[in-house]
């Protein structure tokens, strides 16, 4: 019997990360990490829960919350389960542009993007429970027509259609077995940006640097862009701690111009950077593409902020992209996240997620353990972020070993939160806010 959708509700959730500085970077410099946070409710409150979010960082999550009911309201209560997830691709578009006024304060980005996340992400979550597998397990055990299903190609079909995703999908299934029970033994690749961030002094970035080595993480990640004499001095630190075998990368957080990321990146290139994340506007696909074309062979790694697929599609098409960073809250949830792994597998640029925020790193680590067993089948280049706050706040926590992810294994997409710490942080009346 179908799982009828009978409430949404909807909760501004923030953490005062502004007092310590995590998260901080040259563009964002005292974000309070935020959610917007959704509980979806079926059968009368007799049936389970779905639980998604989107991630913001402060002012402004009050506007997702308001775009969420909105959304909730015309698409949602009242609906089945298996009329939405039976073309889970078709309602995706329904959501997304069936009505035209709120389409209209889009199309397919801002607050009206974010709010579809954290509602089609809490549908997935609701999915993934009933099945009782997690979000990865649900996708990996699709057959190809399933998961194509899933996908809204819209705008796309110039450089991926849905017969041409069947047949990439079939090319890789023969292994999919053995690449899932390699996940469940050792995991899947992380970076550490817990060292990195610009507001920590150097004192304490050489300390969590020399801990991130010792607890085994091989990649660790800098925030660069406040002042280029201190980048070049913090990067000494962290290679001197890190040594040449590990892999340093860099993020810029937009601050740049093309000029001066070309500028900045040739001085800093001393420390062998794998990467330069966000060099410059993340709208600029073009100017993304000349620096690329500037400072080879250190790549270029973007797509936390890019919008949506058709974003992603240029940047494929453009070649202005080395490693593809989408965001699981900022695209409008995972089925936009899926039409994105397959183009980036059809162009053969790796999927490494953004991960700092609220929920991302449980969403992100969904994907790529999909990603790797489905859908790309391969582990070069590919890494996904890690930053070492907020996790306690979720049921099911992470789980790292020796700088590796180790699968999900609760069903849904691992962003349940624990009720005590949605009581404490609610905005504006739980207790964190009201002390």
């Amino acid at each position: 019997m179908s799982l009828k959708i009978t409430d949404v509700s909807v909760r501004d959730i923030r953490f005062p990360t502004s007092r310590s500085l995590d998260g901080s970077d040259a563009m964002n410099a005292t974000s309070d990490y935020s959610a917007t946070y959704v509980t979806i409710e079926t059968d009368g409150g007799a049936g389970p829960t779905g639980h998604g979010l989107t991630f913001t960082i402060g002012r402004g999550n009050d506007l997702c919350v308001a775009a969420v009911k909105e959304l909730a309201r015309m698409f949602v209560v009242g609906r089945s389960l298996d009329d939405i997830t039976g073309n889970f691709g078709a309602y995706w578009h329904e959501l997304v542009a069936g009505d035209c006024q709120l389409r209209w304060v889009g199309p397919e980005k801002g607050v009206i993007h974010l709010a579809t996340a954290a509602v089609i992400n809490a549908l997935w979550d609701l999915w993934a429970k009933q099945q009782g597998k997690p979000v990865w397990k649900l996708l990996v055990d699709m057959t190809p027509e399933e998961l194509v299903r899933c996908v809204d190609f819209t705008f796309i079909t110039d450089v991926l259609t849905p017969s041409e995703a069947v047949a990439m999908l079939r090319r890789v299934a023969p292994g999919k077995a053995a690449r899932e029970q390699e996940m469940r033994e050792v995991g899947f690749p992380g970076y550490t940006t817990a060292a990195g961030w610009l507001g920590y002094s150097e004192e304490k970035m050489r300390r969590l640097a020399r801990e991130a080595v010792e607890a085994g993480w091989t990649h660790l990640k800098q925030k660069v862009g406040a002042d280029i004499e201190q980048d070049l001095r913090r990067a000494r630190i962290l290679r001197e701690e890190l040594g040449w075998d590990r892999k340093l990368m860099m993020d810029a957080n937009q601050i740049w111009d093309v000029d001066q990321a070309v500028s900045n990146m040739r001085r800093l290139a001393e420390f062998d950077p794998l990467w330069i994340e966000e060099p410059t506007s993340p709208d600029d696909i073009l100017g993304h593409k000349a620096i690329r074309d500037r400072i080879g062979p250190i790549g270029i790694a973007t797509g936390e902020h890019a919008h949506n697929r058709v974003m992603f599609k240029q940047f494929f098409q453009a070649g202005a992209m080395d490693f593809c960073q989408l965001d699981p809250a900022r695209l409008g949830g995972l089925n936009e996240v899926l039409a994105v792994v397959l183009m980036a597998a059809k162009f053969g640029v790796p999927v490494c997620p953004h991960g700092g925020g609220v929920g991302l790193c449980q969403y992100s680590r969904n994907v790529v353990m999909f990603d790797y067993i489905a859908v790309s089948a391969s582990l070069e280049n590919r890494v996904l972020e890690y930053v070492d706050h907020l996790h306690e706040n979720f049921v099911e926590p992470l789980v790292v070993r020796r700088g590796r992810y180790m699968p999900q294994v609760q069903p849904g997409y691992g962003v349940t939160m624990k009720p005590e710490s949605l009581e404490r942080f609610s905005y504006p009346d739980g207790a964190e806010w009201r002390s």
